[in-house]
């Protein structure tokens, strides 16, 4: 089937990884804003939405569990978004008005591509990474390309003409460069010690993957364990990157309404926040990756170990099916990156949101000279430790 695939016109490979990635993405996406109400609720000792069900499926035995988790709310609100009436205010510009929602999902539909997904074991048991694009420059193009998320913000408080929009816009550039520069700071060490002297030089997530690997201490171990500071740094900004409290600035409700999108609603609104969570999915991603080990179940145990004890421990060989590898890789990755979007949620209805002085001066004074120091240290410390 792979080769089926790769025999294929370029051009049609590249439509067809282009639905995969909109057809995985933003359903995962949208659902992430059903599991934050319940989240919030479960937080909050009460039941949440669980009251809607489709009057031709209460007769199914067991319907009432789904029911009751909320599963239903979801298709009730992707109907109403889709078929709502669409507002279009007069006093908006309206072609920039309608494209705003539109840039907000490419840069977090594309950054998906350069990001590893999970691995099989090919000849010779050598793990090959999965991914739709497998470039050397990984990182940088997550980076570049997410960047270009804080235009559609900008453009949507821009051509909404009303000043609670515009400044929410602005609030939102403002925030992404205080943060973005720590971001970046923090992830060098890693791919410091990953491009050890010798080898070639690679900014690929799964090359950081393929470290935390290897045999032995250092080349087992979770870089959230060795890099602690680098991974909390990394954390912080990724919060104040995807606007998620207590870093909402941009669309703080209490002083902007709602911000960027005050003048929004019905699906242009809903595109915002499928936009939003799947840079959170992205991001999560992105931090399982450098910190938590990628698609190796646990430290010092990579995936090619851990299939070979299956392997050995049900005298299947099945195991080690290219296949199954495969399931198997991307259920330990998909589950990590759900525990790490529970944090989001959990974060978000606990600490209160902060204030606009305190978002920069935490940005400027705290986390950048933080991100600097722990680069020089690390420096240094990969320095000797690599001799």
């Amino acid at each position: 089937m792979i080769a089926y695939f790769l025999g294929l016109p370029v051009m049609v490979q590249a439509v067809a990884k282009g639905l995969a990635v909109i057809v995985v993405l933003f359903p995962i996406a949208a659902a992430c804003s059903m599991a934050e109400r319940k989240v919030c609720a479960w937080i909050q000792c009460r039941p949440g939405p669980n009251r809607a069900l489709p009057p031709l499926f209460g007769w199914i035995p067991g319907i009432g569990i789904l029911q009751r988790l909320g599963v239903f709310h979801l298709m009730a609100d992707g109907g109403k978004f889709l078929f709502k009436e669409e507002p279009l205010p007069d006093h908006v510009n309206k072609p920039y008005y309608v494209l705003a929602p539109v840039v907000a999902m490419v840069p977090a539909f594309t950054t998906v591509t350069v990001v590893p997904f999970g691995a099989y074991l090919g000849s010779g048991g050598a793990v090959v990474p999965l991914m739709l694009a497998n470039v050397d420059v990984g990182i940088l193009a997550v980076f570049a390309v997410a960047s270009l998320g804080i235009y559609s913000l900008i453009l949507a408080g821009w051509a909404s003409n009303s000043k609670y929009a515009f400044l929410g816009g602005v609030r939102a550039s403002a925030q992404l460069i205080s943060y973005e520069l720590s971001m970046t700071l923090a992830v060098l060490p890693v791919f410091l010690w990953v491009n050890e002297p010798g080898s070639a030089g690679s900014l690929s997530l799964a090359r950081v993957v393929e470290f935390q690997s290897r045999p032995g201490f250092w080349g087992g171990s979770w870089f959230l364990f060795t890099m602690p500071v680098s991974a909390l740094i990394f954390a912080v900004a990724l919060f104040a990157e995807t606007n998620r409290q207590p870093f909402d600035m941009p669309e703080s409700e209490a002083d902007l309404v709602g911000g960027f999108h005050t003048e929004y609603g019905a699906f242009k609104w809903s595109l915002f926040f499928v936009a939003e969570y799947a840079n959170m999915i992205v991001g999560s991603a992105v931090f399982a990756l450098l910190f938590l080990g990628g698609w190796n179940l646990l430290p010092w145990l990579p995936l090619a170990d851990l299939l070979e004890r299956l392997h050995h421990a049900t005298g299947s060989a099945l195991w080690l099916h290219p296949l199954v590898a495969g399931l198997v890789s991307v259920a330990i990755f998909a589950g990590k990156i759900f525990l790490t979007i529970f944090v989001f949620m959990w974060v978000r209805w606990t600490v209160p949101r902060f204030r606009y002085d305190q978002v920069m001066k935490l940005g400027w004074q705290k986390l950048l000279p933080l991100s600097i120091a722990n680069l020089i240290a690390y420096t240094v410390g990969i320095y000797f430790l690599q001799q």
